[in-house]
């Protein structure tokens, strides 16, 4: 919801509230006096805006299941007095009896509608499509999460709320070049979502006044949607810990997918550079993943084959720990060389063509 329409709803509540006290306050009902029965009417209408706004942070489900219980409550209230019609209490019985047993159907159709199940649909607990995602503004400009949606891997609906837009923007109006990039780079990504068929996203006018940061006011959505916190922000995901917030981290999942090497085994790595400690040399995985070789120093700029002595698992991520065997190097460019030298042996002896 933007600004315009927000504005625009807070005034049609606050004509609705002072018509309704104006009403009440000129039909005068039980006897009350004007100001007092103006009083009640703003009241009732103040009631009823807050019941607005809180039927409006309700699922479908949870709103259907209020509405057949509340018909249906409301229903056999009117029964049961056309069963039992005493004209005696008629006038109290007629507007007691229905309102009672409307609540009490709304109520119970409310609870029980959590345990209903769509047909074709799987139950919720079992569906993690079913269970909405709010994204925050570091894994937005991540990029990450467009990649993950696009493949299939996780689908549902999206919650952005306006004050992470509003964040993106100030990023994207930054004087720094940098963090200008960084925010254009968020916007981009949201209208690339936007644009999947298998994700859908809503753009949600929440802003809980109680907190004044981001990240308290993402997990305060989260709450009251009942959703889950998407980020890759390793301080927000231990706040969300202590909050009891479901959070999916994309740097976890990242870690999770990285390959998985067992002591012993060998792997071919490129030396990039030297390592801290003497005659180490540090190479990359295509994941990012540091491997640090022992022996390798003299081999940087070279591609050479090592065997994996240990598997650091961090906070951070995982560093892989190798050694590079110069006797088994040396005797494989012995071979390269001899190899190398006997093509060149033969092309020398051939008898000369034509």
């Amino acid at each position: 919801m933007d600004r315009e329409v927000r504005s625009n709803l807070l005034l049609f509540r606050f004509i609705f509230v002072l018509l309704l006290s104006l009403a009440v306050g000129r039909l005068q009902p039980f006897g009350l006096s004007p100001p007092f029965a103006a009083a009640v009417g703003a009241g009732c209408g103040l009631l009823a805006v807050g019941f607005e706004i809180r039927v409006r942070h309700l699922h479908l489900k949870q709103l259907i299941g209020a509405a057949i219980g509340l018909l249906s409550g409301a229903l056999c209230g009117l029964l049961f007095l056309a069963g039992f019609h005493d004209r005696s209490s008629s006038g109290l019985l007629t507007i007691l009896i229905p309102m009672i047993t409307a609540y009490t159907g709304a109520a119970i159709g409310l609870v029980k509608s959590e345990s209903w199940q769509w047909k074709g649909q799987a139950p919720d607990k079992a569906s993690s499509a079913a269970i909405p995602k709010v994204l925050d503004t570091s894994v937005i400009i991540d990029g990450r999460i467009a990649d993950i949606a696009e493949s299939g891997f996780l689908e549902g609906g999206f919650l952005i709320p306006q004050f992470v837009l509003r964040e993106l923007q100030m990023v994207a109006d930054s004087a720094d070049s940098a963090r200008r990039n960084r925010g254009r780079r968020g916007l981009d990504i949201v209208q690339r979502l936007q644009k999947m068929p298998r994700v859908t996203v809503e753009l949600i006018s929440d802003d809980p006044q109680n907190a004044h940061e981001v990240d308290l006011k993402l997990l305060e959505v989260a709450k009251i949607r009942g959703a889950r916190v998407v980020t890759n922000d390793f301080n927000l995901n231990k706040v969300a810990q202590v909050h009891g917030v479901e959070v999916l981290n994309i740097n976890e999942l990242a870690n999770a997918l990285k390959p998985v090497v067992l002591p012993g085994e060998s792997m071919r790595v490129f030396i990039l550079k030297e390592g801290k400690e003497y005659n180490q040399g540090v190479a990359y995985l295509d994941d990012g993943t540091m491997v640090v070789v022992d022996n390798a120093r003299r081999h940087i700029s070279k591609t050479i084959d090592i065997a994996v002595t240990s598997v650091l698992q961090t906070t951070a991520g995982k560093m892989i720990f190798g050694k590079y065997d110069e006797r088994h190097g040396d005797r494989a460019a012995a071979a390269s060389t001899s190899a190398a030298a006997s093509v060149s042996s033969a092309k020398e002896m051939a008898p000369p063509v034509g």
